[in-house]
């Protein structure tokens, strides 16, 4: 069944309705008009004419007097009256289309503008604001409450991200507290074979709460990330680097790793760049299978510079692997119980977000993952 299109826009909808309410107005005013115009009672003018002396002659013949319907309006006449103003109606209700086409897009300019500023801003760039200038009427009421929205959004982002910081800087006092006590009771002499035991444990506990720190550490750096710390970073010398620095896990999996490696310089944060080349092949060595394989690809087209990590390993579900860009997301039980703090992936995303660029996840159909970065 066809259904009936509606305007798509505001301005078309105002269009419509003005040239509507004109209409109906002209049609109840030449109605009227006509109605008063051809209504009226008929006056009738006798005219006296005086007549001869008696005796003087015959008496001269009179004029003939008007036929009744010479006196008022013929159907004729009516038809042309309604002919020539619905002419004039068509030809005003055409003017006050176009009239009302250019006040409806005058009165909705504001909220174009609003709009315009509102789709570029992103938690990179909340201080912005709308600041709509104008008389106080209902945009810039709306322009007002946007502008309390973002600076709410805002004063939020700030407070978590320094909690995130704030947070892990504190800890950082206790666990080495609770590592220093560790390495007291294993340096005593006359220890038992169980202290050296839950001394390990506790090693291995303490790390992987020094590397969730640094996760989050890094993560809450990322998020602040400012332009006045970005300078030229090459992504190929970060690549081959990271490759170098995981040769050995690398060969305890037997994986066979292919590059292809374009000289790509971008403008960001070496660190953070570094640390996004870093978490991405960590994620490719660390969710893999013994024996598989890697895949680097790296190019740039002047304006961008891509950065593909491919990776073998069990088939992945597409809705799972969406999500691991978020913090402590992981695919199952078995993914979770492998080494890693689930930050990684989150982390990369992060700073590839503060550098204006994106990271995208896409499940292979033959197994392991694909992850694409766009600077």
């Amino acid at each position: 069944m066809a259904t009936r299109r509606r305007p798509r826009t505001i301005r078309m909808r105002l269009t419509l309705l003005y040239t509507a309410l004109f209409l109906i107005s002209g049609l109840g005013l030449v109605a009227v008009v006509l109605y008063v115009v051809f209504s009226k009672p008929i006056l009738v003018t006798f005219v006296v004419h005086p007549l001869p002396p008696i005796g003087s002659g015959p008496i001269p013949a009179l004029p003939p007097a008007p036929h009744p319907a010479s006196a008022s309006p013929t159907w004729h006449t009516v038809r042309v009256a309604a002919a020539e103003s619905v002419a004039v109606l068509a030809a005003m209700a055409a003017v006050s289309a176009g009239s009302g086409w250019l006040v409806a897009g005058r009165v909705l300019s504001p909220l174009r503008t609003m709009t315009a500023k509102t789709r570029r801003i992103s938690e990179q760039n909340l201080h912005e604001r709308l600041a709509l200038a104008g008389p106080r009427d209902e945009m810039t009421e709306l322009a007002d409450t946007v502008d309390g929205l973002l600076a709410r959004l805002e004063s939020a982002f700030q407070a978590q991200r320094r909690f995130i910081a704030n947070a892990s800087h504190e800890l950082r006092t206790p666990l080495t507290m609770m590592r220093t006590s560790v390495d007291v009771a294993v340096g005593k002499p006359h220890r038992s074979a169980d202290v050296d035991v839950l001394a390990g444990k506790l090693r291995e506990g303490l790390g992987a709460a020094d590397r969730l720190l640094e996760g989050l550490l890094l993560l809450a750096r990322a998020q602040n990330s400012g332009p006045s710390e970005h300078g030229a970073v090459s992504l190929s010398d970060l690549a081959s680097s990271a490759l170098r620095s995981r040769a050995e896990a690398v060969a305890e999996k037997d994986l066979t790793v292919t590059c292809s490696l374009e000289p790509v310089t971008v403008s960001g944060n070496p660190a953070l760049l570094a640390s996004l080349v870093d978490n991405l092949v960590d994620n490719a060595i660390r969710h893999n299978e013994p024996g598989g394989w890697i895949r680097i690809v790296l190019g740039g087209d002047g304006s961008h510079a891509v950065l593909t990590v491919e990776n073998g390993g069990a088939v992945l579900a597409q809705d799972g692997v969406e999500g691991l860009g978020r913090p402590f997301q992981r695919l199952g039980a078995e993914r979770a119980g492998r080494p890693g703090t689930g930050l990684g992936l989150s982390i990369a995303a992060a700073i590839a977000s503060a550098h204006r660029g994106s990271l995208v996840l896409t499940a292979r159909p033959e197994g392991g993952m694909r992850a694409e970065v766009t600077l």
